[in-house]
Parts: C-alpha cells; structure tokens; sequence
C-alpha cells in the first residue's frame, strides 16, 4: 500500500518504539497527526525539523495534534542505528556529522542537545535488501524520481541504471515506511487528518507546515 495525497495514510511500518507507548495511525482517528522522519546522522533534522516538531508538539497537544518521530535510515547505516538514536533519546548525545555542525553552530550544551524530545519515537522497520527484485526496483525508483528518463540519450540511461544498481546492492537494508510514503530525503514531514487522510509530505523546508496543520485543527 503506497501513500497518496488526499488518500488514506497507510500504516507506518515500525521495527521498535524506542520512547512512548506502541501506536499506530489508526489508534489515532479524530486527532491531527504529523509525522516528523529524520535521520541521527542527518545536521538539518536537528537544526530545522526537531526543534520546529518539539514545539508543535507542546503548542497544539492540548488542540488535537500527535506529533511522532520516525527515525529512518536509508544511507549511513553504520551511523543511522536505533543503538545511537537511543542514545540520543537517552542522553541527548548526537553523533557524526550531526555533532559536527552542531558544536559548528554552538548548539550543544555540552555534548548534548539543549532540549529532549517529548513526544513517542520509533525506528523505522529495516526489511533486508535482496537482489531478486533489484531490476523493478530500479524501474519503480526512476518512474518516480525521473520523470524525464525515457527522454534522456541510450549512454545516459544506461549510466543512471548502473549507479543505481551499484547502490542498491550495497544497502544492506530497505527502510519500509520511507519506500511506502515514497519520501525522498530527511527531514521529511507527514500531515494527516482527524479522518486518517494524507494531506502533506513533505522533503525540506516547509514554511507552509503550522499554517497547514492548523487548518487540519
């Protein structure tokens, strides 16, 4: 089941909840829900996306909105591992190229993050990569992402499926709710309504969010 726009969410494909109670979008019917994905090696999604998510959170809980975090990985797995978001959540500690912009930009205290996050996070269910099906795959990714392909010289073509060969094979795993809401990068957001329906995702900035989700509210 893949996401769209103005469709039902589909459910989120969860390998653990790490902080807050075990739950699922459809546990959530009549509120607001925004689903904030990032990555523990990834500098924007501390420096843009968790702080914006903690404060949503603790401006409009009391107004129907959920926020939830959902940690995905989908480069880096050496870094992007639920041992070190627990440690994030457990101690604040952040790690790789998240640490270095930080302490780039004084905004740990310490070594930590000057703020927790307050609301359930889980990790992002982590399917093993296969090859039997590495073919569609790359077929599925460049009818999404390159709309233009087809149109592109032979050489190019064959160059773009040669690298994204090379780099499917070598992910050791697939990030499952990343794939089925077809989600491009981190930080990515997800806004769902009180009825369950997809109304945003977003990769990047999204200036829109507050107002979008207070519409929803």
């Amino acid at each position: 089941m893949e996401a769209r726009i103005g469709h039902p969410a589909p459910p989120l494909a969860i390998g653990e909840w790490l902080q807050g109670q075990p739950t699922q979008l459809a546990d959530l019917a009549g509120r607001v829900v925004l689903v904030a994905v990032f990555q523990v090696n990834c500098p924007g999604c501390f420096l843009y996306c968790l702080p914006r998510a903690e404060d949503l959170h603790w401006r409009y809980q009391d107004h129907g909105l959920t926020v939830l975090g959902l940690t995905t990985a989908f480069e880096d797995f050496d870094k992007n591992t639920v041992g070190n978001l627990r440690l994030l959540l457990e101690s604040g500690r952040v790690i790789g190229e998240t640490e270095k912009l930080l302490k780039q930009h004084a905004l740990l205290k310490g070594e930590r993050l000057p703020y927790s996050l307050s609301f359930p996070v889980a990790m992002d269910r982590l399917a093993p990569q296969t090859l039997d099906n590495l073919e569609a795959e790359i077929d599925a990714f460049v009818g999404e992402q390159l709309p233009d392909f087809e149109t592109r010289p032979p050489a190019a073509r064959q160059a773009i499926r040669a690298r994204l060969r090379a780099y499917f094979a070598q992910r050791p795993f697939r990030p499952e709710t990343f794939e089925r809401y077809r989600l491009q990068g981190t930080p990515s957001y997800l806004l769902i309504d009180r009825a369950g329906i997809l109304r945003a995702s977003r990769f990047g900035a999204y200036d829109e969010l507050e107002a979008d989700l207070t519409g929803l509210l």
